[in-house]
């Protein structure tokens, strides 16, 4: 059994090969363009999605073995939207990160809409999710308008464009992890929504069928380099959902956290909760008819602050940024609060904005680095004592995966300022991992996952540990003006 499982994100296209005992065979990867048009602005050319990804797979399958079947994790939150009879994309694809309909959420939350919708949805209204996006289209763009009146509109998270691509347009559907991230549907239901469309404005009638994370996706269509017609699509997950699904956690209480361009941790809970102290409550995954809910607190900015502080300072890599900051011992007071594009869980505030706090005539370019590593650690913490918290638990171990992940120094300190031990796994590609074993188990074919991990522990004092997260604190309150 050989899988080929696509985990199209943000920063970079990859896709593998992985067979049942879950041995990567090959893999490859493609880098993915970003552009900021203007200030809060971000997003992603759906055509360079669609060819990133035929891309890794026409380098995977030149001298593969065949495919039995195919897993695809995703960006969140990102949002295409096409013409159905042209397969055309109409606009750039807004990023999960885009905050354009800043402004639109907070009519709404003024509106008194904000407990109705989070009680459907375990989500707070917020421009990161694609609902208010969808309604920026349909006001902004005539032709999305009149492809919504005829019925041609087509608009869903990346699996879907995906999906559509894969099958020659045949197969418009998503599953329920990406649906669930989506603002208009109900988790407690497991459906769109009429209520939640209504109140965005919004036709459910562009919507892709919703179905079970290892339900049925169709099969390949003609005309792909390198994957025949006919091989069935059987898991489909949001790349966080997918992460969490490759460490192999199934219990309740469970804590993973995937540091990629911004960053997200999920913690399994028993059932749908409704949090209150800034987590959002989402479907993990569906699988052999059984829901799976899960806590979750999404960081805007994380890996990318690093990217940030290095080109600030005229760094060639990102990975001379964790050289420069292991030059010093500490940051030397300075704190850097990356809301770059505001400030996602447990703030959700928009307006905050990016600061360094702490600048002294002491201060060395090695201090603004080690801020910055800082900063990814501190936001991490920030969320996972708020999940905690609405759990009602403490945590005794936090699972990492991602690319930041592999600076041991980054790990060191995460564990240090959370108060327990770090599982770092030692395979990068958890989450494509992940939404292989699913594919694999939905055709028959139960995959064997064994990620490694290495193991950090805190080795600081208890009081050292709360006068650091005393000082971000306070730069976190300057940020956002309070």
């Amino acid at each position: 059994m050989i899988c080929l499982a696509i985990d199209q994100g943000t920063t970079n296209t990859k896709a593998l090969l992985a067979d049942a005992s879950g041995q990567i065979h090959s893999s490859a990867s493609r880098a993915m363009t970003s552009t900021y048009p203007h200030a809060g602005w971000a997003e992603q050319d759906a055509t360079q999605i669609w060819a990133s990804t035929q891309a890794v797979i026409a380098e995977l399958t030149r001298e593969a073995p065949a495919i039995d079947v195919i897993g695809i994790a995703n960006q969140r939150e990102t949002l295409v939207v096409w013409d159905a009879q042209t397969g055309d994309p109409i606009g750039p694809a807004p990023l999960w990160q885009c905050r354009r309909t800043a402004a639109q959420c907070r009519d709404l939350v003024d509106q008194g809409h904000g407990p109705d919708v989070h009680s459907r949805t375990g989500l707070e209204i917020n421009p990161l999710f694609p609902a208010s996006k969808l309604a920026w289209f349909l006001n902004t763009n005539t032709r999305a308008r009149d492809l919504a009146h005829s019925g041609n509109l087509r608009a869903g998270t990346v699996d879907t464009w995906l999906i559509w691509n894969l099958t020659g347009g045949t197969v418009f559907a998503t599953d329920h992890s990406n649906a669930s991230r989506t603002l208009l549907f109900d988790t407690n239901e497991m459906s769109w929504s009429d209520v939640l469309a209504d109140i965005f404005g919004v036709p459910l009638s562009c919507l892709a069928e919703s179905k079970s994370s290892d339900g049925d996706f169709g099969c390949t269509g003609p005309g792909i380099e390198g994957v025949p017609a006919g091989i069935p699509i059987r898991a489909v997950m949001g790349d966080s959902h997918a992460a969490l699904y490759g460490h192999g956690l199934r219990n309740p209480g469970a804590v993973k956290a995937t540091y990629g361009t911004g960053s997200s941790l999920m913690m399994l809970t028993e059932e749908r909760l409704l949090p209150n102290s800034g987590i959002s409550s989402t479907v993990a995954w569906t699988e052999g008819g059984r829901t799976i809910y899960a806590l979750e607190g999404n960081i805007t900015v994380s890996g990318q602050a690093a990217e940030f502080a290095a080109e600030m300072l005229g760094l060639d890599r990102v990975t001379d940024l964790a050289d420069l900051a292991d030059t010093v011992d500490d940051t030397g007071g300075v704190t850097f609060v990356p809301a770059l594009a505001g400030l996602g869980a447990p703030y959700w505030d928009d307006e905050a904005r990016g600061l360094f706090a702490g600048l002294s005539l002491g201060t060395k370019r090695g201090h603004i680095a080690r801020a910055a590593i800082d900063a990814i650690a501190q936001q991490v913490a920030d969320v996972f004592e708020a999940m905690n918290a609405d759990a009602g638990r403490e945590t005794a171990a936090l699972r990492a995966d991602g690319g930041a992940s592999s600076n041991s120094s980054l790990m060191q300190l995460q564990s240090n300022l959370i108060g327990c031990k770090v599982e770092r796994s030692q395979v990068a590609e958890v989450g494509a991992l992940g939404v292989a074993a699913m594919a694999a188990n939905a055709i028959g074919h139960p995959m064997t996952i064994d990620l490694g991990t290495d193991i950090f522990v805190p080795v600081e004092q208890p009081a050292k540990r709360k006068a650091d997260r005393s000082r971000w604190r306070r730069a976190v309150a300057r940020a956002r003006g309070v």
